[in-house]
């Protein structure tokens, strides 16, 4: 049974920024985030609990601003309409914590149509490391 946690709780272990974004549905900037143009292998995961969501393999250049995937890891998104702003998007939140992640567009790349467009600042890259012999 997951113990949920407080707003309190949530500014203690998150940055500000974070906090703002993943508990407030805030967004970066784009073009600001560490993840924008990382090219690194590995798994991308929520930092604020821990969940895997993304592979680097799904990671693809959009131009927008914000780190693009084609899909995530089966499971470990939720997706809800959002209308604030008077817009029509699809929000991205974590499966397991509910934080806030981004949005999700229907304008990627052939192999799915899917943009996952998703703040830098929710996310945690555990990179790969190659070995040699």
């Amino acid at each position: 049974m997951q113990n949920q946690k407080t707003d309190q709780d949530w500014k203690k272990e998150l940055t500000p920024e974070q906090y703002h974004i993943m508990r407030e549905k805030g967004t970066e900037a784009p073009f600001t985030g560490e993840y924008v143009h990382t090219k690194d292998k590995g798994m991308y995961s929520c930092a604020a609990c821990g969940q895997q969501l993304f592979e680097s393999d799904a990671k693809f250049e959009s131009g927008t601003g914000w780190p693009s995937f084609d899909q995530a890891i089966p499971g470990s998104v939720k997706m809800q309409h959002d209308h604030a702003f008077d817009m029509n998007r699809t929000e991205v939140t974590c499966s397991r914590c509910g934080a806030h992640l981004g949005h999700v567009f229907d304008d990627g790349p052939e192999s799915t149509g899917k943009r996952f467009c998703i703040n830098s600042a929710c996310l945690l890259l555990k990179k790969e490391h190659s070995e040699t012999a």
